[in-house]
């Protein structure tokens, strides 16, 4: 069982899972570590929140060779997924500790 069947999730959390997807260099693995949510379930999140003309544009780009969202599929050089800066950015809880 994941977080996203036990959690309803603020808008503001919704907002940063949003974000996140859109992040090229943010893994599916980072959002499912910080909200509890699976590839399919961010996939079935952002098909409920966009337009469908925003939706099969992200979906598009997710599937390309731009995008880096699977790690398995990511340059071998990039160990990290998330910025130096993302705590002061975002807050988020998993960013670089101070």
């Amino acid at each position: 069982m994941t977080l996203a069947k036990e959690n309803v999730f603020t808008p503001r959390q919704l907002d940063r899972i949003i974000e996140m997807a859109w992040e090229d260099r943010t893994p599916f693995e980072a959002i499912r570590f910080q909200f509890g949510l699976a590839e399919k379930e961010v996939i079935k999140l952002m098909r409920s929140n966009l337009k469908e003309s925003s939706f099969k544009r992200w979906r598009k780009r997710v599937n390309s060779g731009v995008s880096q969202k699977h790690l398995k599929k990511r340059n071998p050089d990039i160990n990290r997924f998330k910025c130096t800066r993302q705590r002061i950015i975002s807050g988020n809880k998993i960013s670089k500790r101070h």
